[in-house]
Formats: C-alpha cells, structure tokens, sequence
C-alpha cells in the first residue's frame, strides 16, 4: 500500500510533461493485495467522435465496496476509480497549469456535492478534480487542491461550490459486472491526440476538522501501470468501428 502511494505521489510532478513510450489501453496483472472490486486488469479511453468513454475493467464486482456511513462530513471517507490524464486543467474550466486533471467516479454517502445542491450521495457519480502533492496529507500524499479563503479562481459551471478544484458534471455513467464507464462528450475535452492516461483506484478522507488540506487521498488500492507513468493513450475509433 505505501509502495503504491508513494509512487502516486513521487510521479505527481511530471505527469503533465510525460513522455515516452505509449501504450494504448493499459492491461494491468492481478494484485491479490488489493479488494478485487478495485483491483485494476484494464483500463481505457476511446474517442468515437461524439463521447470519449473512460474505462476501467477490475477483477471484482465494481463498485461493490462502499465506505461506510458515519453521520457527519468532517473524517468521511470517499472511494473512487480514477483517470488521471495529461489533459490541462484550463481543459474543463479551470485555471491553466494547476496541477493533475483527473476524472474520477466517486461514492460518499455522508454527504452531497453535485452542482447546484443536487444530491449524490447514494450513487456512484462522476468528477473532474485537480490533484496535487501536499505533506499535509501525509509525507507522500496527493490530494484536491484547495482554494484558499477569499480566491476567486476560474471555475467550471458545475462547480458544486465547495473549497476545491472539483466539478460535478453528470455525464453518462455506468457500473456493470466488472466495468466502470463514463462518457464524457467530445467538445468537452476537445482533440484528444496525444492525450495520455493512467487508472488508478482509491480511497480518500475528508479532514476531521474541515480545514485545508480539505481533501486527502489517504489510501491506494490500484495503479494500472505500477507507477503511474501515463502509458495509456486515448485511442480514436475509426469509422469502421475500430480503434487504431
């Protein structure tokens, strides 16, 4: 668990610059450690034009585990299947260069972020949050960025009105057997060439007293390339049906 959080962490810097050699989806080997609903064999982004659908495929049943409900949002735990992606934040509404952008399909059940007041907290549902290292969460710990008391930072539409770089889109999303899928429409993200990725699965925790670091990813399940390199590219389908 500590090896996989400090790679989360120590790669936290350079994901927006990654290079290298790509793969296109990520096929990932068991990892008995880890509870197979968040054990990661694959995971994927595929263009068709229209939506870019996020996958991730897991040994288990996905989203069969849950955090418990403890009554109250200070100390509540989040659980989440994550793409961190090379994209820039400016890409869905907020400022440029902020750190990591990533979509994550999260369950909470003490409480509710949708946009607008909307309630959330009994399904599994999408968000665009912005990760960053902070020690304040632990020596090797990321979290979501926080906004500081009194900023004004750009931010999406569907901003739900929280301290933090989140959004709470409601995209299509869908939990069956062993798969997670979101899509996302095109002319959300734009052209996806070149655009690499990773999957990863995780828990987060609210702070006990609700003050910045708000947000903390306190445990990782999963990282589908072992180091979270962003070997993953979004793969276009062409007008055959095929991706290439």
């Amino acid at each position: 668990m500590s090896k996989l959080r400090s790679a989360l962490a120590a790669s936290a810097l350079s994901l927006l610059t990654a290079s290298g050699v790509s793969a296109q989806a990520i096929t990932a080997p068991a990892t008995p450690a880890a509870a197979a609903p968040f054990d990661i064999v694959r995971t994927e982004i595929v263009s068709n034009g229209t939506d870019v659908s996020f996958k991730v495929q897991v040994r288990g049943k996905a989203g069969e585990l849950k955090p418990k409900a403890t009554g109250q949002f200070a100390g509540s735990a989040v659980y989440s299947y994550v793409w961190p992606t090379s994209l820039d934040s400016a890409t869905v509404g907020f400022e440029s260069a902020q750190g990591i952008l990533a979509l994550a399909v999260t369950f909470h059940p003490d409480f509710d972020d949708g946009a607008a007041g909307a309630v959330n907290r009994h399904v599994w549902h999408p968000h665009w949050v912005v990760l960053t290292r902070d020690p304040a969460c632990g020596p090797t710990a990321l979290k979501v960025k926080d906004i500081p008391e009194g900023a004004k930072p750009k931010l999406p539409a569907t901003w739900p009105g929280v301290p933090l770089l989140i959004d709470s889109p409601t995209y299509p999303t869908t939990l069956a057997t062993d798969t997670v899928e979101v899509k996302v429409p095109v002319s959300v993200i734009g052209a996806t060439e070149g655009v690499k990725f990773d999957g990863v699965t995780a828990a987060l925790k609210v702070n006990g007293n609700l003050h910045a670091p708000l947000l903390c990813v306190s445990d990782v399940f999963d990282v589908a390339s072992g180091d979270l390199s962003l070997p993953g590219k979004v793969t276009p389908i062409t007008k055959s049906g095929h991706a290439h």
